[in-house]
């Protein structure tokens, strides 16, 4: 049985010394996205579990969010929810205006954040005010409030608990809770 040469190994490319490759030129240019990126620690925002996640950002814009190895809590892994934050904060259907629905009225309209805030602000004062009870009826000092509550989040650390704590005491709201707890 005669071989004969095959035609491929005749061509330039072999005749130089090359082998083919598992993956073209233009893969090979290909990189990472998080290739020069800054890595930032960061918190999951979804449950109380607190998952470690690593945030990747580049050019002052964040690129990628994963779990971060290092921490005991989760090893690196995210679940679901965790594994959408680059979803959750790079979308660009997330809506980044106040809306605000006057009562009675049938649609929504932009309101600028200080609006908003001092709106809260006039709100909250208003409702303490009107409610607040500052002796009982043995007339013993409470300083209170049950017209207001809050109800926290589970992706606020305990900081933030802390300070809201502390803030909601000082206007005298009693009733103060956490979804984590719950």
């Amino acid at each position: 049985m005669t071989h004969k040469k095959r035609p491929e190994r005749s061509s330039l490319f072999w005749r130089l010394g090359n082998s083919p490759q598992p993956f073209s030129a233009i893969s090979v240019a290909k990189h990472s996205r998080i290739r020069n990126a800054v890595a930032v620690d960061g918190v999951c925002p979804y449950c109380a579990v607190g998952c470690a996640q690593k945030i990747y950002i580049k050019g002052g814009q964040i690129v990628d969010i994963e779990g971060d190895s290092r921490s005991p809590i989760n090893e690196g892994t995210l679940c679901p929810k965790g594994s959408n934050t680059f979803q959750l904060t790079v979308n660009p259907h997330r809506q980044q205006q106040v809306l605000y629905r006057a009562p009675y009225s049938d649609h929504w309209e932009q309101k600028p954040l200080g609006w908003a805030m001092e709106r809260i602000a006039q709100l909250t004062k208003q409702t303490r005010d009107a409610h607040f009870v500052e002796r009982d009826e043995d007339g013993d000092l409470i300083n209170h409030t049950t017209a207001i509550a809050h109800l926290g989040g589970a992706t606020l650390d305990n900081e933030e608990n802390y300070l809201i704590k502390k803030l909601f005491n000082t206007l005298g709201i009693v009733a103060i809770e956490n979804q984590a707890r719950i």
